[in-house]
C-alpha cells in the first residue's frame, strides 16, 4: 500500500470528490492529499516553489516523463530514509510536515538508516546511489511514522472559507495515551524484526542485528486485491503474486494480532437466551483507526438443535452493507453505541461517524467539524476520562462502564420463543477496510474516478469484510 498510495483507486476517488465538492480550494486539496501519497513530486516540487498536483499526472499508464513517474511511485524508500529529526512528534510534523533537505547538493546529501557505517561502505554507498549514509536513532520512533499518519484536515464552507477543523487520523496520539507509549513503538508491530543477523544490501553486505522486514503490515487488505484484478488499468507494476501476497499478509495481520473475541457465561432464563461478548483489542490504537472508512462490527448469531437460526445481528450482505445498520440503509442517520442489544436491527457497530455544521451526518473529509460518534474499541491502557478532544469517545459509548481501555463488553438478550435447545451461540468481529456508505459515497458528486471505483467495490464488495476474531458456546 506505501508504494501503491498514488495508484489508489479509492484514493483517487476521495481526492476528487473533494476537489468537487470545494472547487475554490482544488489546488491546496492536492497539494495537502499528495505530501503523503505522492511524497517524491510534491517534496519536489515544494523546493523548486511550487505546489503539487494530483490529477495533473493521473492517469499515468504508463508514467510519462520523470515528474508523473515520481508521482505515481508513491512512497519510495528514499522519502522516509532521508526525512531528519526536525521537528518530530510535533504537531507542526503531522500532515506530510516531514523535513527533507532539499538544500544540500546532490550527492553529498544524508541518508538515514539505524546502523553505524563503516568509511568503505559509506564510500561505495555514495558512489553507487548519490546519498551519504548517516546513522539516525529517530528512525526507530513511532514519530517518524507519525509525520503522514496524523492528519488534521480543514472543513471549508461553499465559498472556500475554513469553518473548523477534525482530527482526521490520529493513531499516533491514540497510541501516546497507551500502555504501548515507551513499550512498544509503531515499527515494531508494522515492520516486525528479522531474528538473528541479517546482511542489508547485496554488495558488502555486513550482517546486522534486528533488521526491520519493510512489509509495513497493517489492515488493508482490500485495495491490493483491487489492485491485482485491475493491474493495467491502475499501472500497478508489483508482480501478481506479489500483490497476492500483500493482501494475505494484511489478513493474517489482522486476524493474528488485532482482537481477541470470548463469550462469559450463556444461559437461558424466562425465555430468553442471554449472553455477554467482550471484545479485547490487541492494537496499539483504537480499532479501527486512522483513515475514517473503516469499521469493525459483532456479527452474533443463535441457532436451535436443529440448527436453524433463532436470532442474527451484525450479517455482512452481499454487497458489503450490514444487515440492520441504519447508515448503509441511510446516509444521513448511524447505529448508535449499544450496552446491551435485544433485537436483530440492532448492530454493535465500532466506527467514527463525521458530523458537519448542524450536527450532519457526512462521509465529505473536508465538510467534517467534528465526530458524532467514536466508539472505536480503545487500546490497553487508554482513559477515556482523560483523554483529549482529539482522540476522545463519542456517543453512548463515553457512558457506557464497559466501554473501557483494552476492550469492549456488549450483552445480548434473545427472546428464543418455542425454540428448542441447546443453543448454539456464535459471535464474529468483522472489519472492513472501506465500509459501504465511504465506498457509495464517493459517487455524490459523480466524476470517472468514483465511477472506476464504484465499479471495483462492486466486484468485491461481498469479500470487502473479514472476520479477525470469533468465538462460540453452547446454551441448555
Amino acid at each position: 500500500m506505501m508504494a501503491n498510495a498514488a495508484r489508489d483507486p479509492y484514493w483517487q476517488a476521495s481526492i476528487r470528490r473533494e476537489t468537487l465538492a470545494h472547487p475554490t480550494v482544488a489546488a491546496a486539496i492536492e497539494d495537502e492529499c499528495s505530501a503523503c501519497h505522492m511524497p517524491m513530486m510534491r517534496t519536489q516540487a515544494r523546493a523548486e516553489g511550487g505546489r503539487g498536483r494530483v490529477f495533473a499526472h493521473l492517469p499515468a499508464v504508463p508514467a510519462q516523463g520523470p515528474e508523473q513517474e515520481l508521482a505515481v511511485d508513491g512512497v519510495s524508500c528514499t522519502v522516509c530514509h532521508q526525512i531528519g529529526p526536525d521537528k518530530l512528534g510535533t504537531r507542526d510534523s503531522f500532515g506530510g510536515g516531514f523535513v527533507v533537505d532539499t538544500a544540500t547538493a546532490a550527492g553529498r546529501r544524508k541518508i538515514f538508516g539505524p546502523y553505524d557505517v563503516d568509511e568503505g561502505r559509506e564510500l561505495a554507498m555514495r558512489s553507487s546511489s548519490g546519498f551519504r549514509p548517516v546513522k539516525g536513532e529517530h528512525l526507530h520512533g513511532s514519530e517518524l511514522c507519525a509525520t503522514c499518519h496524523t492528519l488534521f484536515t480543514h472543513a471549508f464552507d461553499e465559498k472556500g472559507a475554513v469553518v473548523g477543523e477534525l482530527p482526521e487520523q490520529v493513531p499516533y496520539l491514540e497510541w501516546r495515551h497507551s500502555s504501548y507509549a515507551g513499550e512498544r513503538s509503531c515499527p515494531s508491530c508494522h515492520m516486525p524484526v528479522v531474528e538473528g543477523e541479517m546482511p542489508i544490501s547485496s554488495t558488502l553486505g555486513q550482517p546486522r542485528p534486528e533488521f526491520a522486514r519493510h512489509v509495513f503490515q497493517g489492515g488493508n487488505f482490500l485495495i491490493p486485491r483491487v489492485l491485482n484484478r485491475h493491474r493495467d488499468e491502475l499501472g500497478a507494476v508489483a508482480e501478481p503474486l506479489e500483490l497476492d501476497a500483500a493482501a494475505a499478509r494484511a489478513a493474517a495481520h489482522l486476524v493474528e494480532s488485532a482482537a481477541e473475541l470470548s463469550l462469559g457465561e450463556v444461559r437461558v432464563e424466562d425465555g430468553v437466551l442471554r449472553a455477554e461478548v467482550a471484545v479485547e483489542n490487541k492494537a496499539g490504537h483504537k480499532l479501527p483507526t486512522a483513515y475514517p472508512s473503516r469499521r469493525a462490527w459483532i456479527h452474533f448469531s443463535v441457532l436451535d438443535r436443529n440448527g436453524d437460526l433463532v436470532f442474527e445481528s451484525g450479517r455482512m450482505n452481499p454487497d458489503g452493507s450490514i444487515a440492520g445498520n441504519d447508515n448503509d440503509a441511510d446516509g444521513s442517520r448511524f447505529e448508535p453505541h449499544y450496552a446491551e442489544i435485544k433485537d436483530p436491527g440492532e448492530v454493535q457497530v465500532y466506527e467514527p461517524i463525521l458530523g458537519a455544521p448542524g450536527d450532519r451526518v457526512t462521509t465529505v473529509l473536508l465538510a467534517a467539524t467534528s465526530y458524532l460518534k467514536d466508539n472505536r474499541i480503545l487500546p490497553l491502557g487508554f482513559d477515556k476520562t482523560t483523554a483529549g478532544k482529539d482522540i476522545g469517545v463519542k456517543g453512548e459509548a463515553a457512558s457506557d462502564e464497559d466501554f473501557t481501555g483494552g476492550g469492549d463488553r456488549v450483552r445480548y438478550a434473545v427472546k428464543v420463543g418455542r425454540a428448542a435447545g441447546p443453543f448454539t451461540v456464535q459471535a464474529e468481529l468483522w472489519y472492513q477496510p472501506v465500509s459501504y456508505r465511504w465506498a457509495r459515497n464517493v459517487e455524490d458528486p459523480p466524476s470517472a474516478e468514483a465511477a472506476r471505483f464504484a465499479a471495483f467495490f462492486k466486484e468485491v464488495a461481498g469479500t470487502s469484510g473479514l472476520v479477525i476474531a470469533r468465538a462460540a458456546a453452547l446454551a441448555k
